[in-house]
């Protein structure tokens, strides 16, 4: 018998009424740490060294240098909320695709709100496409390394 068999134990980690909410922001914070560094590598890196005013007049060199490294940041914040994001919770979809999901559009909402008025069409279009393919991307990636 176990202490966790006693009448008024205390509940272990996974039981506790706060526990659904508890793993959501474990998964959360999670999302962010990796979002906010790989986010910064991306600024500090790719758009100081690599993107110069010439490279960027062409869509090629945007999609090269903006685009494709936002939506391999998303991607890696998906997958890692999603892998953060523990049993018994997991098998919930809702619950898990809310966990992998929130971070990266609450970024994007964040994001274009501060830079509503200097938004164009293209950039507009752009960042939500990046957007859905680094969540699903994430998202598979996390469903595909289950253990």
């Amino acid at each position: 018998m176990t202490r966790y068999d006693y009448p008024g134990a205390r509940a272990q980690r996974d039981e506790g009424p706060g526990a659904p909410v508890f793993a959501l922001v474990r998964a959360w914070a999670a999302g962010i740490v990796v979002l906010v560094a790989t986010e910064y590598l991306q600024a500090t890196l790719v758009n100081d060294h690599l993107a110069s005013e010439d490279s960027l007049e062409t869509f090629l060199g945007r999609l090269m240098l903006i685009h494709l490294p936002n939506a391999i940041c998303i991607a890696l914040a998906s997958w890692i909320a999603g892998r953060v994001h523990h049993e018994p919770y997991r098998d919930a979809r809702f619950q898990h695709a809310l966990a992998t999901f929130t971070v990266p559009v609450a970024a994007q909402a964040l994001s274009m709100s501060i830079q509503w008025q200097d938004l164009a069409t293209e950039g507009l279009l752009m960042s939500n496409a990046v957007l859905v393919l680094g969540c699903v991307t994430g998202y598979a990636a996390d469903r595909l390394t289950e253990d």
